[in-house]
């Protein structure tokens, strides 16, 4: 099976291609920036895929980070996945951004938990903890830094995502033994392209999941009165 992975959720503009069973993705391609993200995500797709022998008519399945993230973002890439998936007649799939996060570290930090925490902005993280063969302890939340840390238990603790060593401030100011693995603004695409290439189309659909509202409201004091 082929897949693409795509990620516009956070601080990065991401794009895959990985087959089933390979470490090392056919061809990617991934740029940070906060802004952005729908001029550069198509042109971006062009180019993996242009990389990928067979094309687009290759791909078997598309893959795309649905969140938590920015509004924006999500809306630009779930709308790229759908669209290329209904072009091409293939399924897409849904990876949370903080699965793909925390993905790495399953399976290799035995006997701690693994909590992958994203800057919600204004004090705010979104949240999720899991066991070291990737069970889920605490379900995706948005939450202060410091109900993050309680949420975390009696540890050990290892974090990861842009806002853990936030999160790990509030954990050893309550006495846990916590670790900061990775602080990167957004997960690696290679890895949303691994759980997108294990996700059920059924149960794990390209939605974006939104944890908090839109930043921005439609302004009220200069509209028109409806007639």
């Amino acid at each position: 099976m082929r897949i693409l992975a795509i990620d516009t959720a956070l601080g990065a503009c991401s794009a895959c291609v990985l087959d089933a069973g390979e470490s090392v993705p056919v061809a990617v391609e991934q740029t940070a920036m906060e802004r952005g993200h729908a001029e550069a995500l198509m042109p971006m797709i062009e180019r993996v895929v242009a990389a990928t022998a067979g094309g687009i008519g290759s791909l078997d399945r598309v893959a795309v980070t649905i969140g938590p993230g920015s509004y924006t973002g999500l809306r630009v890439g779930v709308s790229a996945a759908r669209a290329i998936a209904f072009a091409a007649g293939i399924p897409a799939v849904g990876v949370s951004t903080l699965a793909a996060t925390a993905a790495p570290l399953v399976g290799r930090e035995g006997g701690r938990v693994i909590a992958a925490a994203l800057d919600a902005r204004h004090g705010q993280v979104w949240f999720q903890a899991l066991s070291s063969q990737g069970k889920q302890l605490v379900s995706i939340r948005q939450v202060s830094h410091r109900d993050a840390a309680r949420a975390i238990g009696a540890g050990p603790v290892s974090l990861v995502g842009s806002a853990a060593l936030a999160v790990a401030n509030e954990a050893w100011a309550i006495g846990l033994d916590a670790v900061v693995v990775d602080d990167a603004k957004a997960p690696d695409v290679v890895w949303v392209a691994r759980l997108g290439l294990i996700a059920d189309p059924q149960s794990a659909p390209p939605r974006p999941i939104y944890l908090k509202e839109p930043e921005t409201t439609p302004q009220d004091r200069a509209r028109l009165p409806r007639r």
